[in-house]
């Protein structure tokens, strides 16, 4: 049963069970139990499951540990403490793994001090980063407490020595959950993790994780299930217990009529003055290209207060600079220093006293993350500023901001049944023994993330493994396994199983840089993650000239360069960070609400006050969210989270016609709806149209005359995977992923007797693989799993079924408009969801021209009803 802890531990009761060693050097370094401890500690002590979720610096992580430490230590001053691993903590970065071990050694160095006797309690990080002799080491004198990875820890489960020292493990600390849990890493790590207590029965789980919700399927997570349920586990629920600073700032007063270079020179000097008033500032942007921007014109417009002092951090910088940014801030060197997404988790940064999101974390959830790296002791209010440049991003991080005042976090998505991850896993544990099928598959079935999991899926899985598809043997796929149908059994195949699964395992796709050419000329590079989402026809940016795609091969993408419309795609679109549905649906009820009032003809006084009292925002705010909500009233119909107008009008100049469908449901919605929309009218109109999408709708361009609506009338909920399933299978995307699902199980080996496979030889042979897979099966196992990737982990099908089940019911209402150009919401739709042609300042000159050929508009309307009155 999961439950949730609601009455702390009196402090007497911890101290009651602490070791007096532990207890005399806990309060020489703190005056008192912290929120988390009184209600962690004595649980852990206990043997009880456990799910902590406070904010970075609430000391989760001692938390897990003083248990633990404390029972070792009496072992040790008992002479009873064996040469045994007893904790297995594991975290998603080496980085965060070394953090630990070095905040470890500290606290028993102090101990042994007090005691004055060595206590030869040892603890050890064992990861990618480990050398030969350390990892000999630890077999001769295993570390009582192991520090690892998810990947370093299947592979010691598959290693024949090591996993001796790993029966009878008494505590799992899992680390960060919230990052693991929503990604294959995660869904690697949970049947790792009920490997590791098949072998230890009696192991108590400890999840650490910030701001999160749900909580109760992150505990389900953590301590998976028995005979369908879900195993005990308590959850100590303190993810606001910090003082929180928080603010929406916008660099002008008028964020539509300012000129961008004093918008741009305002933005800076907003962002400087900021940082001069701390010591230490961390700035997030959405991006690794705007992360470099932002060092560079700091550099470039202050270049006495900003020179050594400020530095990068994101993931395409080498290990090396990333850990040398990590340890200058951790010594106090630098002043500022700006990240995309790689410092959000909780790495020992040291003292950082104001965090600054530039432009929408997207989700409550991830602005906490990031809001918490700031004011990291316990007692320190937490400091964060967002900056906006637009409207949309005015009115999208002032609901962002109220549901993080307010509590509402919006919920993670768990993969499950991964049929990629269970190939890789089925095969590393065959390594070891004999397994009866049916009882293999009652241990995956532990697994939160494999519960659900089918018997023909799993022995599909199994056939795989076994080679009993014998043409794949052709493209040099052979049996990793041995499975035997008589007796139900399966055992390592071959002296080189081992080897292959050594040197292959991980979820982490290798991705690479993608060659465009036209005819054999190349021109340049884009990431593979942007080719994913480009369709024969589509249009984009690349050193400032416009391509049209026509088709990919490996890893080059051939391109004609005579494109004539406007780009389709926006160059920046693989690195966004999708809205989450959530707070989509916030931002919808703000604008149903902001509707009604105008519908009621309320005067702007009450409205400003309205936004004030809703919206937790200044003045200059509400007045801009008044202005744009009342241009959008005026010149078209305002939609909601149950009204998606669509938003007809015509482009003369281009002779090409748009359908704006303001869908706000977040890019991972709009890519399953346009995409359906697309299908529907290839296959019954026999037109290809051009589609865009962003986080608050979608839009369909064409030149001829085409039906939209009635192809979106055909898309039906109960038919939405059917035809999502045919939308995506020969779109570039599905090939892509492919691949990695083909690597993950190992049917595409990255890595074989030494030699490495790169990522552009490997997607030749997926290429050809998935032909002869399709041939064999078209719901061949790792071409399912294929599909389910990018319709529920990349897109998000089960939100855009229920969007159309919502329209089916008449809970959502569909409106038809026709306007004469875009209207204010439509066109900052268009301009996220397609144009990039521009450079930005020509962007915003753009943006002011058609804003006041609106307002004219407006005005026309507006005097021709007083004269009317």
């Amino acid at each position: 049963m999961i439950i949730h802890s609601e009455k702390p531990y009196k402090p007497e009761q911890i101290r009651h069970i602490l070791n007096p060693l532990v207890d005399k050097w806990f309060f020489s370094r703190f005056k008192e139990f912290s929120l988390p401890q009184l209600f962690g500690v004595m649980e852990i002590h206990s043997r009880n499951n456990i799910l902590v979720s406070a904010p970075t610096g609430a000391t989760k992580t001692l938390t897990a540990f003083l248990s633990i430490l404390n029972e070792l230590i009496d072992s040790s001053e008992k002479g009873i403490l064996e040469d045994r691993v007893y904790c297995v903590y594991v975290s998603p970065l080496k980085a965060l793994s070394n953090d630990i071990h070095v905040n470890l050694a500290e606290p028993l160095k102090e101990m042994e001090k007090i005691a004055g006797k060595k206590l030869n309690i040892r603890a050890a990080a064992r990861t990618g980063d480990t050398s030969a002799s350390e990892k000999a080491r630890m077999l001769k004198h295993p570390p009582h407490i192991l520090i690892t990875t998810p990947e370093s820890l299947a592979i010691m489960l598959a290693s024949i020595k090591f996993r001796e020292l790993l029966k009878n493990v008494e505590w799992l600390i899992a680390d960060e959950v919230h990052a693991l849990a929503e990604n294959k890493r995660g869904v690697h790590l949970s049947l790792s993790v009920e490997i590791l207590n098949n072998i230890s029965p009696s192991m108590t789980r400890i999840g650490l994780s910030a701001t999160i919700a749900p909580l109760e399927e992150i505990a389900k997570f953590l301590v998976g299930c028995e005979s369908g349920k879900a195993r005990d586990c308590k959850i100590v629920d303190v993810q606001f217990i910090k003082n929180m600073d928080l603010k929406v700032l916008s660099p002008v007063p008028d964020l539509i009529g300012e000129e961008h270079a004093i918008m741009h020179s305002s933005m800076y000097a907003l962002i400087d003055g900021l940082i001069q008033g701390h010591r230490t500032t961390l700035i997030f942007t959405n991006t690794r290209s705007a992360t470099e921007r932002v060092v560079h014109y700091l550099k470039e417009k202050f270049p006495k207060r900003y020179t050594e002092n400020i530095g990068a951090h994101h993931g395409s910088l080498s290990k090396t600079l990333r850990h040398s940014i990590e340890d200058r801030l951790r010594k106090g060197e630098l002043k500022v220093i700006v990240s995309s997404t790689s410092l959000e988790l909780g790495i020992d940064i040291g003292y950082i006293d104001l965090v600054i999101c530039l432009g929408s974390p997207k989700s409550v959830a991830r602005f906490l993350q990031r809001a918490g790296r700031s004011g990291h002791r316990l007692h320190d209010t937490v400091k964060a500023r967002i900056i906006v440049l637009d409207r949309d991003d005015l009115v999208e991080c002032s609901v962002l901001l109220k549901s993080a005042i307010e509590k509402k976090i919006d919920r993670i998505h768990i993969p499950k049944n991964c049929l990629d991850v269970l190939a890789q896993q089925l095969h590393g544990i065959s390594l070891e023994q004999k397994w009866n099928v049916k009882q293999l598959f009652e241990l995956v079935k532990r697994s939160y993330c494999y519960n659900e999991l089918n018997w023909k899926d799993f022995i599909e899985v199994i056939e795989y493994l076994s080679g009993k598809y014998i043409s794949l043997e052709d493209r040099h796929i052979y049996a990793k396994i041995w499975y035997d149908e008589e007796t139900g059994e399966i055992g390592r195949r071959g002296k080189m199983s081992r080897v292959i699964y050594m040197t292959n395992i991980g979820t982490i796709p290798e991705e690479s840089y993608i060659t465009v050419k036209v005819g054999e000329q190349a021109i340049g590079h884009i990431d593979e993650a942007f080719l994913e989402r480009l369709r024969k026809g589509d249009v984009f940016v690349l050193g400032g000239e416009k391509y049209e795609f026509s088709h990919a091969k490996g890893m080059v993408a051939y391109v004609n360069a005579t494109a004539f419309r406007p780009p389709t795609i926006p160059s920046w679109f693989s690195e966004m960070l999708p809205l989450s549905f959530d707070l989509a649906l916030e931002i919808g009820r703000f604008r149903k609400l902001m509707n009604e009032m105008l519908c009621a003809n309320k005067p702007k006084s009450e409205l400003l006050e309205f936004i004030d009292r809703y919206l937790y925002v200044d003045k200059n705010a509400s007045e801009s969210i008044y202005q744009y909500f009342y241009e959008q009233f005026s010149y078209a119909e305002i939609p909601s989270h149950s009204r998606i107008i669509v938003e007809h009008y015509s482009d003369d100049k281009n002779k090409r016609k748009y359908a704006v469908f303001h869908a706000l449901y977040g890019r991972r919605v709009n890519d399953c709806l346009s995409r359906a929309v697309a299908f529907a009218i290839a296959r019954t109109q026999h037109k290809d149209v051009e589609v865009g999408i962003s986080d608050n709708g979608f839009y369909v361009g064409y030149g001829k005359s085409v039906n939209v609506m009635q192809a979106f009338k055909l898309v039906k909920s109960d038919e939405m995977r059917k035809v999502m399933d045919m939308a995506i299978e020969q779109a570039e995307i599905l090939r892509r992923r492919f691949r990695h699902c083909a690597a993950r199980a190992m049917m595409i080996l990255r890595s074989y007797k030494g030699h490495e496979k790169r990522a552009g030889r490997q997607q030749v042979s997926s290429m050809i693989l998935l032909n002869a897979v399709r041939r064999i099966n078209p719901d061949f196992c790792i071409l399912k799993e294929a599909r389910r990737e990018v319709l529920e982990d990349l897109m998000d099908i089960g939100n855009a079924s229920k969007v159309i089940e919502g329209i089916e019911q008449k809970k959502i209402l569909v409106k038809e408009i026709h306007t004469a150009m875009p209207s204010p919401f439509a066109f900052n739709l268009m301009l996220q969801g397609s144009t990039d042609i521009m450079k930005i300042e020509d962007r915003v000159e753009f943006m002011r021209r058609m804003h006041a050929q609106v307002m004219a508009k407006i005005k026309i309307s507006e005097g021709k009803e007083a004269h009317s009155l």
